[in-house]
């Protein structure tokens, strides 16, 4: 593909999943994984549903995962065609400990592996979702105020791992939005972005399986990071150029944001830095109240009665 240049991105921008319970949801991703909620909202299709943001502690670009839980839903397959693992970066050395208090917290399918030189531990979610946390320097300031001590927390995400049935045209994808191939591992292919906001890597793993069927803990979609809407004007007409069919910018509240289905099934999102989560808060209360869209803000009666709390 052509059109480097022009489709450049800064790395991950926010990975967004299904889940089937909004209580236990929050609570493992704040209490277990000690992120910070930064944002309590509904889904901009769906208000009946929360949508949740965990992050570091303004929800920079590439430390936030979020979350619809559908109450009761029930869980997704695995398979080709999805994000199969999401990744978070935690510093050297700080494995074992983070191994003792994810099985303090009885969490499952604790396994430790090592890829492109690089200590990783497994571990399922909440709802079955293949989550890893990843040993190495990152110069990121994790949030303080979750539990868990700054010497071992998260600074952000790691990387992204697609499985996929053809990894080719992704590859193709990947390199045109500015990713180089670093590495390969039987069936892994790495690439890397040379300057990104600490989450420039994403992995194409190759597998023959069946598609993947979403469900809670399926990953709805992964967000790549852009400075601006300017940029983002200019890649979504990249997109084009390649034969990719991108929504126009659908105003997100707290980033703008076009979505297309890569080549491999995988919904992928082009999301801004700006205007970012304190718009609407202050840094030191973010998360704390129900921020409701414009155009359900009439609901915010029904929505408050409804809703499930989700802090004791």
């Amino acid at each position: 593909m052509e059109g480097r240049r022009a489709m450049a991105v800064e790395g991950l921008h926010h990975v967004t999943s299904l889940a089937s319970g909004a209580v236990a949801n929050n609570a493992f991703f704040t209490t277990v994984l000690g992120l910070r909620r930064v944002k309590t909202t509904v889904n901009f299709d769906a208000p009946e549903v929360y949508h949740l943001y965990y992050g570091d502690e303004v929800g920079r670009p590439g430390s936030v995962l979020t979350c619809f839980p559908y109450e009761g839903a029930r869980r997704g397959r695995r398979g080709t065609g999805e994000v199969h693992v999401t990744a978070f970066s935690v510093p050297e050395g700080s494995l074992p400990d983070w191994q003792a208090r994810l099985h303090a917290a009885g969490v499952p399918g604790l396994s430790v592996e090592e890829r492109f030189g690089e200590a990783r531990l497994l571990f399922d979610g909440p709802d079955g979702e293949r989550l890893a946390l990843v040993e190495r320097a990152d110069g990121r300031t994790p949030w303080a105020g979750g539990g868990v001590a700054a010497a071992m927390a998260i600074r952000g995400f790691h990387a992204v791992t697609l499985r996929l049935a053809d990894a080719g045209p992704t590859a193709e994808l990947l390199q045109a939005m500015g990713y180089a191939e670093t590495g390969r591992d039987r069936a892994l292919r790495r690439f890397e972005l040379a300057r990104h906001n600490g989450a420039g890597i994403v992995d194409l793993e190759t597998v023959a399986a069946a598609p993947a069927v979403q469900g809670a803990g399926s990953v709805h979609h992964v967000a790549f990071a852009v400075p601006d809407r300017a940029a983002q004007d200019a890649l979504r007409q990249a997109l084009a150029d390649q034969g990719l069919r991108a929504t126009p910018p659908i105003d997100r509240d707290y980033f703008h944001a076009i979505y297309f289905r890569s080549p491999g099934g995988v919904l992928f999102e082009i999301a801004t830095n700006a205007p970012g989560f304190t718009r609407d808060e202050a840094p030191e209360h973010l998360g704390e109240a129900l921020k409701l869209p414009r155009q359900h803000e009439h609901l915010r009666g029904r929505l408050e009665r409804d809703l499930v709390p989700l802090d004791p």
